[in-house]
């Protein structure tokens, strides 16, 4: 998996999976000829909920930012998942995709409910884990921390967590330095107000998607053979003449690491709040993601996984057909009018689903004007620093800078007039 989603136009061959692929079990799928293969992505080796550090046997582990690294908060030993590129890439390529690859994080969800029971290593207690709230629990006996690592089928579990790699310090930087340079037009209420050390460490559900498919697009085209004016009164009309082109381009690419959101939370309102503002901040570098282990998520708060792959199929062919005409955009310079495309259609060849968490923080302030409430968001890419968000403004100080700039505008504009007479 790459940085960056990236896209080849390489005609893909014939898809075959290698022997040594990891796919290690199969589902039925209803109505279908084959079934669709699964890459087994599960932590067994945490599958008890207790996971202890390699080298003293605590149970008091935590994600250290700085490195990315777990770290023992007993003996201060640190260590790392495996990354989880080698188990989903396999020895295959890109062109080889064909069908629908699912890993098993990215299962259907069958199941709301959020409890999970532990029996607790340490003593043999029931511990009861609501994922609803967090992804582990100490033992009330023996104080032993259980963490959820086995897949449930409520979406709580994904294949793999990319670590936070912007520390709390630096996001807090970032979120001053993007309120700060509006400051001129923030709201009064807002600058007094704002504590950028409020911010929320979040891990949000995406799933990272490989393709392979080919667009097709078709339209006319123009291109311009003549220019001229014709005086009507006292105003004059340009007119042109133009050959018209029946235009079509065909495209077979591959995607590596497309990321789509598969919470539906974010979806709501923009008129009450901002938090769309998330996929600005994109991308991450999913490359780098390691097998799930809840205490990555230890003092970070997580939203679940509420999207089945099959409801995001729709999405994931929008972006492909956005990048079919993208791929296109070279082979139509000629028509210097432009192209208007009237048909497009996207065959999608092979597609691999993963489900990851994405690290990021997150600043909020609620706000009311003339009693319309809405809570603005400032978020950091918790790997690159991006940061994109919204505040609130103040009408009057826009006001009054539209009206000073267009006075000196005007100025300007006077100034030359007086200077040609």
């Amino acid at each position: 998996m790459s940085t960056d989603p990236t896209v080849s136009g390489e005609p893909g061959h014939d898809p075959v999976l290698a022997a040594d692929d990891p796919v290690t079990d199969t589902v039925v799928n209803p109505g279908a000829a084959e079934p669709d293969p699964v890459i087994d992505t599960r932590n067994t080796a945490l599958h008890d909920g207790v996971n202890r550090c390699p080298k003293c046997g605590s149970t008091e582990i935590q994600l250290r930012v700085s490195t990315q690294m777990l770290i023992c908060l007993f003996c201060r030993h640190e260590w790392a998942e495996e990354s989880i590129d080698p188990t989903i890439s396999g020895d295959g390529t890109l062109d080889d995709l064909s069908g629908t690859t699912i890993a098993s994080g990215a299962s259907d969800i069958t199941s709301d409910e959020g409890m999970a029971s532990f029996k607790c290593g340490g003593c043999g207690a029931e511990v009861v884990v609501n994922t609803s709230e967090s992804m582990s629990s100490r033992c009330h006996w023996c104080r032993h921390v259980l963490t959820v690592n086995e897949q449930m089928p409520n979406g709580a579990v994904p294949d793999a967590v990319l670590p936070f790699k912007v520390t709390r310090d630096q996001a807090v930087k970032h979120i001053s330095d993007f309120a700060g340079s509006r400051r001129l037009f923030a709201d009064r209420t807002f600058r007094k107000e704002f504590t950028p050390g409020n911010v929320v460490g979040v891990y949000l559900p995406y799933m990272v998607v490989d393709s392979r498919a080919t667009g097709t697009v078709a339209g006319k085209g123009e291109i311009e053979t003549r220019r001229y004016t014709r005086k009507h009164g006292e105003t004059e009309t340009t007119y042109y003449d133009a050959d018209v082109y029946q235009v079509e381009r065909n495209v077979t690419f591959t995607v590596d690491d497309l990321t789509i959101e598969s919470a539906t939370s974010r979806t709501s309102d923009v008129r009450v709040n901002t938090n769309n503002v998330i996929n600005t901040i994109l991308p991450f570098d999913t490359k780098n993601a390691v097998r799930w282990n809840a205490n990555y998520l230890v003092g970070y708060t997580s939203e679940r996984r509420d999207q089945d792959v099959s409801t995001m199929v729709p999405v994931l062919e929008d972006q492909l057909l956005s990048i079919t005409r993208s791929q296109v955009e070279k082979s139509i310079k000629k028509f210097d009018r432009g192209v208007r495309w009237e048909n497009e259609k996207i065959d999608v060849h092979g597609t691999r689903w993963v489900s990851m968490y994405l690290p990021v923080w997150l600043y909020s302030y609620y706000h009311e004007h003339k009693g319309r409430p809405m809570v603005h968001y400032i978020a950091v890419n918790g790997r690159t620093g991006e940061t994109m968000g919204s505040v609130p403004v103040s009408h009057g100080r826009l006001l009054m800078a539209a009206l000073t700039t267009g006075t000196v505008l005007e100025g300007i504009a006077l100034a030359i007039i007086g200077a040609t007479l």
